[in-house]
C-alpha cells in the first residue's frame, strides 16, 4: 500500500494546492494532507480553520486524510509510518528550497523519499500570500481558491 504525506501551511488553501492533492490522491493509496502548525510564524488562519478548509475540499477523495503536526516533518512521517513526502512545485525558486529540505530529510531518515510534483501550469503563479494580498485589498479571489472555502477566506477580511 502506498502512503504519502503532502505537507504545507495551507494559509489559506488555493486551487494550486487542490491540484496537487487531486493528482497525488490518484497515484497513492492513502494521502495525508498535513498542515504545519508552526508556533514561530504568525498564521492568518488558525490551525483549526485551515484543517476545516482542507477537510471541506478533500471530502470527495476517500483516500485523503487531513491532519496537522508540529515539529519536524520527518518525525511526523515516521510516527505515521509513511515513507513518501510529496512536495508541490510552482517554479525554479520553489525547487531550490524544496531540494535543500529533501536532502536534509534524507540525511535525517534515508528511508523516506521526497517526490516533487509540478503544479498545473495555470496555477504556477499562485500562492497563499497572493490570495491573502488580493483578499485584503478587496479583490476577487474566486478563481484562485476552491469554491467550498471562498466565503471563509473572504470573511476573514470583511
Amino acid at each position: 500500500m502506498s502512503k504519502a504525506i503532502y505537507p504545507g501551511s495551507f494559509d489559506p488553501v488555493t486551487k494550486g494546492h487542490l491540484d496537487v492533492i487531486m493528482r497525488s490522491s490518484k497515484i497513492m493509496d492513502h494521502l495525508i494532507v498535513a498542515v504545519l502548525d508552526n508556533p514561530r510564524k504568525v498564521a492568518t488562519f488558525e490551525i483549526e480553520k485551515r484543517v476545516e478548509m482542507l477537510k471541506l475540499i478533500t471530502e470527495p477523495y476517500p483516500n485523503v486524510e487531513v491532519d496537522y503536526y508540529q515539529g519536524l516533518l520527518i518525525e511526523y512521517a515516521q510516527q505515521k509510518k509513511i515513507d513518501i513526502i510529496i512536495k508541490g512545485l510552482r517554479a525554479i525558486s520553489d525547487f531550490e528550497f524544496e531540494f535543500q529540505m529533501a536532502l536534509v530529510n534524507q540525511k535525517l531518515n534515508p528511508a523516506i523519499e521526497t517526490l516533487f510534483m509540478m503544479t498545473n501550469s495555470k496555477y504556477s503563479y499562485l500562492s497563499s500570500s497572493i490570495v491573502k494580498e488580493i483578499a485584503a485589498l478587496g479583490g476577487d479571489i474566486s478563481s484562485l481558491v476552491p469554491s467550498e472555502v471562498h466565503s471563509m477566506i473572504v470573511s476573514k477580511y470583511d
